[in-house]
Parts: C-alpha cells; structure tokens; sequence
C-alpha cells in the first residue's frame, strides 16, 4: 500500500493544488480580509471540504454525483449560488471574509470554517475528479484492498492541497501587511477578490471545475 504513494503522485498533487481555483481563492480572501490566522483556518476548511467527495470516490458512490444526474445538478447550482453570495457579501464589505471594521469584533472563526467547507462541499466535480485521479496511481489487482490504497492516496492529496492553500494564505497576509487592509487598495483587493468568486460561479454553471 505504501507503494502507491509515489514521489510522481506527490508532486501531481502539488501541481493539481497550486492551480487557482476556489479554495485558494478563498483562502487568500480570508487571509487578505482578516490575516493568516484566518488564511490557515480558511486552507483547513477547504481541504475539509474535499473529504465528502473523495469519500464517495473511494466507497464506490460516486456514480451519486455523475454530470447529469439529480444530486449533481441541485449540489452544482447551489454552489453557484454559494459563490455569487460569497462575491456579492465581499463587496457589501459583511461576512466572514471581509476585514472588520475599526474598532469592531470580527466574524467568528467557526464562520470561515463553515464558509471554506461550503465551498468545496458545494462543488460536486470534485468527485468527478477524485474519481478520475486517484485510480491513475493505484496499482491494479489490488482486490478488496484496493478501497483502501485509494483512501491513502486521497489523505495524501488532502495533506498536500492544505500546505499549498497554507502558502498561498500566508503570502496573502503579507500583502494585507504591507498594503493594509482599508482605503483605496483594501477596497480593490476586496473587489478582485468578489470578481474571482463570480468568475468561479460561472465556471461551475457551465460546466468547468471551480
């Protein structure tokens, strides 16, 4: 079993993970909005997110979450709808990701937790591709083990995509540093970030992997 994790497969899951998508959008929103407390707990909450989907890639469920199926369609719009929330609560400067204001108590951190959870939740592709990646890395004839290499190779991937989605909520609490978190820059940051949320949306609409 050991085997299967390979030094190919860790650095797949490297370039897989660095790719921009929703949970490295939304960890560096966190870290930008509130800093790197917020940035790792966002990176945890999106790799928690995975866990349902690849749980229903290795127990063999996934036909659940097939393109044109019930599930995926109502679990696909509502992560649409999740998304578009997320952008338009960014640029009404409320929700768990915005900075507080001066002087007032900021979101609880159980909301970004939820929120990053959300996100990924909301997204049934990612069984789809849990589906289509892991088994590329599993030796065959594995036989009843085979559920069991497939769930190694998930906590793998999991682990890798949470240092990465670490590293970029880092660097984005460094620029929330040196730029600060209000004025005109706070207000642009906050604006690019509400477009990539709803540039997300549209690629989970249609058919491409937020």
């Amino acid at each position: 079993m050991d085997g299967a994790v390979s030094v190919e497969f860790v650095l797949t899951c490297l370039v897989v993970a660095a790719l921009p998508g929703t949970g490295a959008v939304f960890t560096m929103a966190a870290a930008a909005g509130r800093g790197a407390r917020a940035g790792l707990v966002a990176a945890l909450a999106c790799t928690l997110g995975t866990v349902p989907h690849a749980a229903l890639a290795v127990g063999g469920l996934a036909a659940l979450m097939q393109a044109g199926s019930a599930p995926f369609a109502v679990v696909r719009w509502a992560g649409v709808a999740y998304l578009l929330f997320l952008a338009w609560r960014l640029l009404r400067e409320r929700g768990p990701l915005a900075a507080p204001p001066p002087g007032g108590r900021a979101p609880s951190v159980l909301r970004v937790l939820a929120s990053g959870v959300a996100v990924n939740l909301l997204n049934p592709k990612l069984t789809v591709f849990f589906l289509a990646f892991l088994p590329q890395f599993a030796p065959a004839g594995q036989g009843a083990g085979g559920a069991a290499v497939l769930a190694v190779l998930s906590a793998v991937f999991m682990a890798v995509t949470f240092a990465v989605f670490a590293v970029y909520g880092g660097l984005a609490a460094l620029v929330r540093g040196r730029f600060g978190r209000g004025g005109p820059a706070g207000a642009w940051v906050r604006r690019a970030f509400a477009g990539a949320f709803a540039v997300l949306a549209v690629r989970l609409a249609v058919g491409g992997l937020a």
